[in-house]
């Protein structure tokens, strides 16, 4: 790798110092700051972004599981290895199915018919960069969800995309913590 290619991960002694508020946060809200985390906050900004757009998808008004559906699905979409192998553990820790978490990394189709719905969307919505057909939009509402869960579809969108772009350019080493499920694309 050039070295004008290699990116530090940085903690809240290395960081810019107005990424360390943040970083400080992530090590209480998680006891550890997370490799993404610590690449993120070369720019304070983008580290901010990324945790606000987070903590605001996870207030939003999507399901429980269908959050893990959408962050799963971005993320395989976009050949994230890192927010696969985090999104997987995140999952399984939330007590959604193995089998459904399988599924997802191996982009097949849910048995459940409302996740399914979710996750064909959100794969459309990703593949086809937000030219989500109208029939397709109409099939995520006939499956239960709203208006409101089409927009958190959207936030969910941008928040990965974040971190799927970060990892992608700096090439993030897996943190310890979601080893277990890493995740290589194919």
């Amino acid at each position: 790798m050039a070295e004008s290619t290699v990116f530090t991960v940085h903690d809240e002694t290395t960081a810019p110092e107005a990424a360390r508020p943040q970083l400080e946060a992530a090590r209480e809200r998680m006891g550890f700051v997370t490799t993404l985390n610590g690449v993120m906050a070369e720019s304070p900004e983008l580290l901010a972004g990324y945790n606000a757009l987070a903590d605001l998808f996870g207030r939003s008004s999507l399901p429980a599981r269908t959050k893990h559906v959408v962050l799963l699905t971005i993320s395989v979409e976009n050949g994230c290895e890192y927010c696969v192998a985090a999104h997987s553990t995140m999952a399984l820790r939330s007590k959604v199915a193995p089998e459904v978490v399988e599924a997802l990394r191996d982009g097949k189709p849910l048995p459940d018919p409302a996740l399914e719905a979710a996750r064909r969307f959100t794969r459309l919505m990703v593949a086809n960069r937000g030219w989500v057909p109208d029939e397709e939009v109409q099939a995520f509402l006939d499956a239960g969800y709203t208006r409101r869960h089409v927009m958190d579809v959207v936030l969910g969108v941008g928040m990965k995309t974040l971190s799927n772009y970060t990892n992608h350019i700096a090439h993030t080493p897996l943190d310890p913590a979601w080893a277990a499920q890493r995740w290589t694309r194919p």
